[in-house]
């Protein structure tokens, strides 16, 4: 297990390393020159010489990449150039709001994911079960906007039972009080695909032979959707949750923008706008390591669930 960690680790050091050139070679040809976007139309060239040099962006391209390493291994981005934030410190305080949302609403949605699934399983075929994928079908038309402008409106503005928007200091009060109606939003948003697909991942292995098999041996049904199936079909459904893991960070910007979360999602939005490239590259190279972390711990993951898989 040890030696299957540190290969996998020794690993990642060349997607790491490919990915912090992709990103360098983006924001520093693709992406412009950062002086002229601090210092304003109305700037003369004194002015933009100056920020080029306090931004380090005269430098030449090597020593400038060089610059960007050291940044990430020491998690030192510096300083935003919209607000003057440490770029760590906006990460740290940002991360708590997102994670409040972002946990409650990834675990409620793998328990009803996987009990619809397994639910809908037992009467495969039948009109519920036709009926059910339809009203998925209907309610993965929709589009997000449109749940979170008739929630807030609804829930929050008409009927009182939610903040429309805010976000307190304590931990008890924001997850039961500013959290739930967007954690709400997002599991009626996010359910209908997920059951889709967990449904597909249970009757694949309701298919199989050791499935009939179990059935001629006299195994009740629920037995063997609960135990056999089930554990069968949990290997690609860790791999559709710890994949959308690191992307439901950036991804429920809508609700924290729209609710006034302080989250990352919100401060990816406010970056580009503000074209606050420290902030975003912070954010891009953070989620890149996240995803091979979660990558890794989703191999070991499939060897708690069924030990007969093999760590290469």
């Amino acid at each position: 297990m040890l030696a299957f960690i540190l290969r996998r680790l020794w690993q990642m050091l060349p997607t790491m390393a490919g990915v912090v050139l992709l990103v360098f070679l983006l924001f520093n040809w693709v992406g412009g020159d950062p002086a002229y976007i601090l210092a304003g139309k109305m700037s003369d060239a004194e002015a933009i010489a100056n920020i080029r040099r306090q931004l380090g962006v005269d430098q030449p391209y090597h020593v400038q990449l060089w610059i960007f390493v050291k940044q990430i291994l020491t998690f030192d981005f510096g300083n935003s150039w919209a607000t003057g934030e440490s770029v760590s410190h906006i990460m740290a305080t940002r991360l708590g709001p997102s994670l409040t949302v972002l946990i409650p609403l990834t675990i409620l949605e793998t328990v009803f994911g996987i009990a619809l699934a397994l639910a809908i399983a037992f009467v495969r075929g039948s009109l519920t079960d036709r009926a059910v994928m339809v009203a998925c079908t209907v309610g993965m038309s929709i589009s997000i906007l449109v749940y979170i402008i008739v929630f807030q409106y609804g829930l929050a503005y008409k009927l009182g039972l939610f903040p429309v928007q805010g976000w307190g200091a304590s931990l008890g009060e924001n997850l039961l009080r500013y959290a739930t109606l967007p954690i709400l939003i997002g599991l009626a948003v996010s359910i209908a695909p997920t059951l889709r697909l967990y449904r597909s991942f249970v009757l694949d292995e309701a298919g199989q032979d050791y499935v009939r098999t179990a059935r001629a041996k006299g195994l009740p049904e629920r037995r063997i959707m609960w135990v056999h199936v089930l554990r069968n079909a949990a290997i690609p459904i860790i791999t559709h949750v710890m994949a959308n893991l690191p992307a439901l960070l950036i991804g429920a910007f809508l609700l924290e923008r729209f609710f006034g979360i302080p989250g990352i999602g919100r401060e990816v939005i406010l970056a580009v706008e503000r074209s606050d490239f420290p902030v975003i590259k912070a954010i891009t190279v953070y989620v890149a390591a996240a995803t091979m972390i979660f990558n890794l711990l989703t191999d070991l993951l499939y060897q708690a669930v069924d030990p007969r898989v093999q760590l290469k």
